[in-house]
């Protein structure tokens, strides 16, 4: 869909910020929200995080909104220089765009994007939410990087096939179709 460099950035762009959000949404409801309440003895996963004093990252507490805005550029810079280029090529390797149904070779860039950016972004996740209080060991960096992988997999192939995209899709196409669309009518 995007055409050139500024649009493939804004388009990447949506990307992650919806991705991000959904992540962190995630990581502290669905996989760590229990343990958090059960630590805390707050009433909900808010109440817990605040209970603690943030989100534990980098060996200390930070504000949810510091943890999204780390991950968002950790995630728009690695999307940009690794997911968005190899999944278009790991992709095209598989399947002639020009011979191709659309929504085949999107569902083909997606799966690639996916296999590309999650095990890139749960090793990062593993270095930013290590025990570093308990010491360095890389086999429990691996264990936690693996561990989140198994986590994070499921989540990211269905979220981006079914929900993500289709509404990054969405938006790009209303901000670029529309507007492309309004510029040849004057």
């Amino acid at each position: 869909m995007p055409q050139n460099q500024t649009q493939r950035m804004i388009f990447a762009f949506l990307t992650v910020v919806i991705t991000v959000h959904a992540y962190v949404f995630y990581s502290l409801y669905v996989v760590n929200g229990s343990l958090l309440v059960d630590l805390t003895g707050a009433g909900s996963v808010l109440g817990a995080v605040r209970a603690q004093g943030g989100v534990y990252m980098f060996g200390r507490m930070l504000p949810i909104w510091a943890v999204i805005l780390i991950e968002f550029c950790f995630a728009y810079t690695l999307e940009n220089v690794l997911g968005s280029p190899l999944s278009f090529r790991l992709a095209r390797k598989v399947f002639n765009p020009a011979e191709t149904h659309p929504v085949l070779f999107e569902t083909a860039i997606i799966c690639a994007t996916v296999g590309i950016m999650c095990p890139s972004m749960s090793l990062l996740a593993a270095l930013f939410y290590y025990p570093y209080y308990s010491g360095f060991h890389l086999l429990t960096l691996l264990a936690n990087w693996l561990k989140l992988v198994c986590f994070n997999l499921p989540f990211a192939y269905f979220t981006q096939l079914f929900f993500i995209q289709p509404t990054v899709r969405t938006l790009f196409r209303l901000l670029f179709v529309r507007g492309s669309a309004r510029g040849n009518t004057l």
